[in-house]
């Protein structure tokens, strides 16, 4: 397993998408994972420093977790089937290590919340840069190519902006 950070969230034009980079730490390599909306929302509204006065989806279950003596160790990316990915919580509550089996983008949100770090199979890792369309959130567009990150302002306006039946089928 090689240890990983987020780099950005971007979002994929071709497919109405949301993606979030994952970067090999000290090289660069990644590991470009397809995530729904309310994934892609949680963690552009942690990396920016949202808060709410009540806890979303994510938060409640770190307040879960952490009202029944577990903490995060980390999170572990695994495999992918059929364009599905895989990860792992891996909780320790009293020296008892749980593995609780979840999908990539919600164990990100989780481990960004929990200050847990976040690895992968070394086999789900590319060289170089993967090429997503993304939107300017400026101009609305995205050029073929463009490899600039979104901002987290403008991934939330774009994604409160999407209608369901934009969306179509989400591999996480």
């Amino acid at each position: 397993m090689i240890e990983v950070s987020v780099k950005s969230l971007a979002f994929d034009r071709t497919s109405n998408t949301p993606v979030v980079i994952l970067k090999e730490v000290g090289t660069e390599r990644i590991l470009p994972i397809w995530i729904g909306p309310g994934e892609a929302s949680a963690i552009a509204m942690h990396m920016g420093g949202v808060a709410f006065q009540r806890p979303l989806t994510h938060d409640l279950l770190v307040s879960v977790v952490g009202g029944m003596g577990g903490k995060l160790q980390r999170v572990l990316i695994t495999r992918v089937e059929n364009s599905t990915y895989f990860a792992e919580l891996i909780i320790d509550r009293d020296g008892e290590v749980i593995s609780v089996d979840a999908r990539p983008s919600d164990s990100i949100a989780l481990a960004l919340r929990m200050k847990a770090r976040i690895f992968a199979d070394d086999s789900l890792l590319v060289q170089g840069t993967v090429v997503v369309e993304v939107a300017d959130a400026q101009d609305g567009g995205g050029g073929e190519g463009d490899e600039d990150p979104m901002s987290v302002e403008a991934l939330e306006e774009l994604l409160r902006g999407l209608r369901p039946e934009d969306l179509g089928r989400f591999d996480h």
